[in-house]
């Protein structure tokens, strides 16, 4: 007779589960004979850590829209989940989460490895149960499964060992207490209130200057998104989650917004009259447009989130597609495309500011050439994830994303580590994707390192249908974007004794688990470098030995972190030298372009 363990995975497979991100242990060894005879449905997938296995599965249902599922022992492996985790739900990613527990006559014991899970994963669960009775499995995994779904969240199963090993019981008897639940759900049709929609339409009609803000929401309706921008004619800025909702090819997509963001997406907020948010809940107040600046509309299928950033005057709290198709009709085609060619004008202008800056010397490698150069030869159906950290400003100003690409990063928690697991899941789901990970070193030194032994275990299912999967590691030594917050917001020096860390043989790691390993410290080789790891048969790891003095430059240096930089600079920043002369030429490379942008017959 199948064991609970037995029944909870052939439920999940029935739920659409065939990957499970896990490492083992004694809390779970139900589950791990279980494993083994499930033959490979659902199939366990061993990372190095539990922390990663949470990430992966927070991004297969990112990149997939399906399930994630991760599953860890009880005590220390549960913890481990956590970071993983809260991703998940910060991101709004439905992940279930199977966690073991210590046997149930000895809970209270004070038994090794016992702590109070149900505490523990309160927080970042919107559901979180333990099973105590073979035949309360059932109605666990649908309620956990339907309520990650529904709420695009985490819901977490408590599982003791001994409960794991008793005989399942599919259906509970049919006394009183009994529940009996179905596998089955359905994505609703949610659409605003036709009035809602009509005021959204009126509003945006009567706009001038139409600023649209889009994220990861609006990934399902990206031709919608496309509509109402040519009707408008309006700028599309976007989010970091955001990132793959538009290709970046189209004249009006003024690309990243905020801190990381683009000048032509400042330009765009700084001179609209009218907002049209999309699917985001973009936090940064200063990189919007001024409060009474602009009338705005909001689609948000939370109606929670309706509102929370900037004053809306129609809510319109439904599926960004469906919400979108119904309000197209309503919409009317702006005959004067005088702020539209004004938007054009300004991203052609920033591509301009990129190349120039991706140009300028460093000592050794301009970290952004590293970018620039990778752009133009992206695969046309590539998956690129990036980490947080300095890494994280050229992922999301340089690459040039084309149609059908995907892209994301831990992008609300913002936590370090994210970039590589996001990377090997993506390749797990996609298989016969290149998929290409931008990494810091301080993140490639905590966790990334370890992460390429997954790799080497999973080498032949992750490689076999195409060999794509590249890992650049911007090696500066430094904890680069630390060491620039601290400047900027805290006017305080680059101190060494937190933010300078080891050089590593990056290349050479790579070259000892077999793969290809390319060490960059030559800006003529840049080019040939990325082209070598596309072309290459096994899984790369491109160094990139760069120059930690070169800025991630905001759109616009606010009075108040420009302050405080100079601050920085007068308390003797070990790199002022260095900082100051190198900030300059990249910010003056927006001067230059404005400049030869009003030039008689510039556009002409």
């Amino acid at each position: 007779m199948p064991k609970v363990a037995d029944y909870v995975l052939q439920r999940l497979t029935e739920w659409g589960v065939h990957r499970i991100y896990g490492y083992p242990g004694d809390g779970i060894n139900g589950f791990l004979g279980a494993l083994d005879r499930a033959d490979g449905d659902p199939e366990l997938i061993q990372p190095r850590h539990e922390e990663m296995g949470a990430f992966m599965a927070g991004a297969h249902a990112k990149f997939t829209g399906e399930l994630g599922c991760t599953i860890a022992t009880s005590g220390g492996g549960a913890i481990h989940l956590l970071n993983g985790l809260y991703d998940a739900k910060l991101d709004h990613q439905p992940v279930v989460a199977i966690v073991g527990q210590q046997k149930t006559f000895s809970l209270g014991a004070a038994f090794q490895q016992e702590i109070d899970p149900t505490v523990l994963f309160t927080d970042v669960s919107e559901f979180v149960q333990t099973c105590m009775h073979p035949a309360q499995a059932r109605q666990l995994i649908d309620r956990a499964c339907k309520v990650a779904l529904s709420n695009r969240t985490v819901a977490t199963i408590i599982i003791p060992v001994d409960v794991q090993e008793e005989e399942a019981q599919p259906s509970p008897p049919r006394v009183h207490g009994a529940v009996y639940t179905s596998v089955g759900w359905t994505k609703p049709r949610v659409i605003p209130p036709q009035a809602e929609l009509e005021k959204a339409a009126e509003i945006l009609n009567e706009g001038s200057k139409v600023a649209m803000l889009v994220g990861q929401g609006a990934a399902k309706a990206q031709d919608e998104v496309v509509a109402a921008a040519e009707l408008l004619g309006a700028g599309v800025a976007k989010t970091l989650l955001g990132r793959e909702v538009l290709p970046d090819d189209l004249p009006y997509v003024t690309g990243p917004i905020g801190l990381l963001g683009s000048t032509a997406s400042y330009e765009l907020m700084k001179d609209a009259d009218t907002l049209f948010m999309i699917g985001t809940s973009f936090p940064y107040a200063e990189w919007l447009p001024e409060e009474g600046q602009c009338k705005a509309v909001e689609i948000d299928i939370d109606g929670r989130m309706i509102g929370v950033r900037y004053p809306v005057q129609a809510n319109l709290i439904g599926d960004s597609k469906d919400t979108l198709q119904a309000l197209l009709p309503l919409l009317k085609r702006k005959e004067d495309r005088s702020w539209r060619e004004k938007i054009e004008k300004e991203v052609e202008q920033w591509w301009r500011v990129l190349d120039d800056r991706a140009h300028e010397s460093a000592d050794p490698l301009n970290p952004q050439l590293v970018a620039y150069e990778l752009s133009p030869r992206l695969p046309e159906n590539a998956i690129i994830t990036t980490d947080s950290g300095s890494a994280t400003n050229w992922w999301a100003q340089y690459l040039r994303l084309g149609k059908g690409m995907k892209a994301s990063l831990a992008g609300t928690l913002a936590t370090m580590g994210a970039g590589t697991p996001y990377a090997i899941s993506a390749k797990f789901a996609y298989p016969d994707r290149p998929v290409i990970a931008m990494v810091g070193d301080g993140a490639f030194q905590m966790n990334g390192m370890a992460e390429l032994v997954t790799v080497k275990r999973y080498l032949d299912k992750l490689t076999a249908e195409n060999p794509t999967l590249i890992f650049c590691v911007f090696n500066n030594q430094d904890l680069n974007q630390v060491t620039w917050e601290q400047r900027a917001e805290s006017g305080d020096p680059k101190f060494m004794g937190t933010q300078w860390i080891p050089d590593v043989p990056y290349a050479e790691f790579a070259k000892l688990l077999g793969f290809e390993g390319i060490k960059v410290d030559d800006p003529a080789d840049m080019g040939a470098a990325w082209d070598r790891a596309l072309a290459a048969d096994r899984p790369v790891v491109l160094e990139a030995v760069t120059d930690p003095e070169i800025p991630p430059i905001p759109p616009h240096i606010k009075k108040e972190l420009g302050k405080k930089s100079a601050t920085a600079m007068l308390k003797g920043d070990p790199e002022e030298a260095g900082v100051i002369t190198k900030g300059a030429k990249q910010k003056l490379h927006e001067f230059t372009e404005s400049v030869k942008d009003a030039m008689p017959g510039r556009h002409e």
